[in-house]
């Protein structure tokens, strides 16, 4: 993590994937689309919120797996080692944040069990279908912002002043120089 933040969320990547409908119903065909997806609405979740946003995915049943990490932007995405659960991971990650007053770290989870040990380790928990809601309010955020900006239109004469656009609209009518 490059910059410091205050504000993480740890999202337990298969427990979203098998509780969003969109994404198990895309899992059962394409898992690694199903991944990829999430991974992409997380990153655009973080990147507006201004959230650290960490989703971990679970190699406990994948023989031979090596632990790996991607950072994009405020978005980590994490594979764990091989017969690592991602709530073990998650426990871990917690306990290496310890107890600091000034940050708020949530987790995204609706095992129960795994959101007994984030409120024992001073976290806070959010449930799949919570962390749902509040990235789709995100959403319609971003989608307000963008249409605003949209309308908003640059036009030349609101950045040349006014002797620089005379000489660009008389090229543009062929006007010759000095006339």
């Amino acid at each position: 993590m490059k910059k410091k933040f205050t504000d993480y969320l740890i999202v337990d990547g298969y427990n979203v994937i098998n509780a969003w409908s969109d994404l198990n119903e895309m899992a059962k065909v394409d898992l690694e689309g199903a991944r990829e997806k999430l991974n992409f609405i997380l990153g655009e979740y973080a990147a507006f919120s201004g959230i650290y946003t960490i989703v971990v995915y679970d190699a406990y049943r994948v023989k031979a797996h090596t632990k790996r990490e991607e950072e994009i932007g405020n978005l980590k995405i994490v594979y764990t080692k091989e017969k690592q659960t991602a709530d073990s991971y998650i426990e871990k990650l917690i306990t290496e944040f310890g107890p600091k007053k000034h940050l708020s770290i949530r987790v995204a989870s609706d095992d129960m069990a795994e959101q007994q040990m984030v409120l024992g380790k001073g976290g806070s928990r959010i449930t799949t279908r919570e962390l749902n809601i509040e990235v789709q309010r995100s959403n319609t955020k971003i989608k307000t912002t963008t249409k605003t900006k949209k309308t908003e239109k640059n036009t030349l004469e609101d950045v040349v002043d006014t002797d620089v656009l005379q000489k660009l609209e008389e090229i543009r009518k062929g006007i010759p120089k000095g006339k």
